[in-house]
């Protein structure tokens, strides 16, 4: 993508109100957004730690410290409720806000979670260096009155299955792990214990699938999903899971706005005469990495259309990485466009 022009201006307000932190009781110092905005309705934002919550409400002083279990949550949500917010937004973070977020989404509460390197862009558009807790929470409320944002409220029976599909991860990951310490292992008895590890993973593995598996079939929307899925040759049972878990929005996007969400689109890196190359980036890495895994053995085996798209782009001479991540796009959209008909997929005839 071309430059920003060097009309557009960048704010420069970079300076905030004194705000003060309340924590039991205890008022001090403390920096709060300083050039009012104007929103719909009041927004908050709230930077989310592991143990605390630091909360503040936009164009008003002062910063609100929480533990970060029932309790705070319930905090949190009497006091923007007697402060009239009606938007609160927090950084996604690693699970940690889970709670918080769906405390507020009970209370009647819009719900935005902003990805960490939105709120880096906007610290550095407002030329603001300082950085710590208090500050990001003040900095989050800006930017959720400014741009607002996307809202999502979760499907609570994925969210049920959240858990399980990273732990299995984690047991496939393991098993990756033994298999190389095996490949570089000579001592029988080391071998032995390895190999007993590798099968204690598979067997491990195999159960987790299954639960997620009969867990999607219990509801007749997402036994429908995973069957339309699983009939694209290439896209496996495992595959077919991540997608229904990790994607509910398959089905429902344009084919671009779909490989962007997942990662698998090549943007522009051109500026004047200079055209760069293009790139993936973003996106959400666990489904861009199932689907790269299910197109490698697609585009050489199971799916005829694979593989002549991935013919095509090596005899016009993209490199093999290339031409691999055009077919996990391809399988991508197939899955989209299935979902989107409700149709099973079917083969092109000659």
């Amino acid at each position: 993508m071309g430059k920003l022009s060097t009309k557009s201006k960048i704010s420069q307000a970079s300076t905030v109100k004194a705000g003060s932190v309340k924590k039991g009781g205890i008022e001090r110092s403390e920096p709060a957004a300083a050039a009012p905005v104007k929103d719909a309705g009041r927004s908050a934002g709230i930077d989310v730690g592991k143990a605390k919550l630091d909360s503040a409400i936009h164009n008003q002083s002062g910063v609100w410290a929480d533990e970060n279990d029932a309790a705070g949550w319930q905090a949190v949500v009497e006091r923007f409720k007697a402060q009239g917010v009606t938007r609160v937004g927090m950084e996604a973070s690693g699970g940690y806000e889970r709670g918080i977020a769906q405390a507020l989404r009970q209370a009647g509460f819009e719900v935005i979670l902003h990805q960490p390197i939105q709120m880096r862009a906007f610290a550095k558009a407002r030329l603001q260096r300082a950085k710590n807790d208090r500050i990001d929470a003040v900095l989050i409320a800006a930017f959720t009155a400014i741009l607002g944002g996307r809202t999502h409220k979760p499907d609570p029976r994925l969210t049920a299955l959240w858990d399980t599909l990273v732990h299995l991860e984690q047991i496939e990951a393991d098993e990756a792990r033994h298999k190389t310490r095996l490949e570089h292992c000579k001592d029988k008895r080391v071998r032995r214990m390895i190999e007993a590890d590798i099968r204690r993973c598979r067997l491990q593995s195999g159960v987790e699938e299954r639960r997620l598996r009969d867990h999607l079939k219990q509801y007749p929307d997402l036994a429908e999903k995973y069957e339309l899925l699983f009939s694209i040759p290439g896209i496996g049972s495992r595959t077919a899971i991540t997608l229904v878990i990790a994607m509910p929005e398959l089905g429902t996007l344009s084919r671009e706005r779909i490989a962007a969400l997942a990662g698998l689109a090549p943007f522009d890196c051109d500026s004047g005469d200079s055209h760069g190359q293009r790139r993936i980036a973003g996106g959400r890495a666990r489904v861009r990495k199932a689907l790269y895994g299910a197109a490698v053995p697609a585009a050489h085996f199971w799916n005829p259309q694979l593989k002549a798209v991935y013919k095509r782009l090596i005899t016009a001479g993209k490199t093999k990485k290339q031409a691999m991540v055009a077919c996990a796009r391809k399988l991508l959209i197939y899955a989209n466009t299935v979902l989107a008909r409700r149709s099973p997929w079917q083969e092109k005839t000659p």
